[in-house]
């Protein structure tokens, strides 16, 4: 990502949950007091997926808090959101969920510019050992760390 973005949040559970194979970058359709709670911080993605309905990708499940000064305004929090892809991608990452298995996961939400985008990502779901060998892997990581901090002391 370039130096103009802002990071609002990372789902660090499809992360834990999925191999990314490959990510993207899609706008998303939002109105104002929707876009007022982003700046504040108050999305959560973490049990969010994406879905096509009649040839448009929607996200589900990502949930976007009531902004507090919004009265009337306020949509649903977990309503449908309509990604801004064009047709030829929508229909690849389509055709990759159907024949090969993965699944499309928001990775990340952030401002570019002045831009909402999403971060997709392609994704094949891990078994169990995978999560566990790469916890071990994590923890030896740490160890290694530690050991070398306390060893430059």
């Amino acid at each position: 990502m370039s130096e103009n973005t802002k990071t609002v949040t990372t789902n660090k559970k499809a992360f834990h949950d999925y191999f990314v194979e490959e990510s993207l970058e899609a706008g998303i359709e939002l109105y104002g007091t929707e876009i007022k709670s982003i700046r504040q911080g108050t999305v959560n993605l973490k049990d969010a997926w994406c879905s096509v309905d009649d040839g448009e990708m929607f996200v589900n499940g990502m949930h976007i808090a009531p902004y507090e000064m919004g009265n009337i305004f306020n949509r649903d929090p977990y309503r449908k959101r309509r990604l801004l892809l064009h047709k030829r991608e929508i229909m690849r990452l389509f055709g990759l969920t159907k024949q090969q298995g993965l699944t499309l996961i928001p990775l990340s939400l952030y401002f570019k510019g002045s831009r909402v985008k999403v971060q997709l990502g392609v994704c094949r779901g891990k078994k169990l050992y995978d999560k566990r060998a790469d916890l071990a892997a994590k923890a030896v990581k740490r160890d290694t760390e530690r050991y070398f901090k306390d060893a430059n002391r």
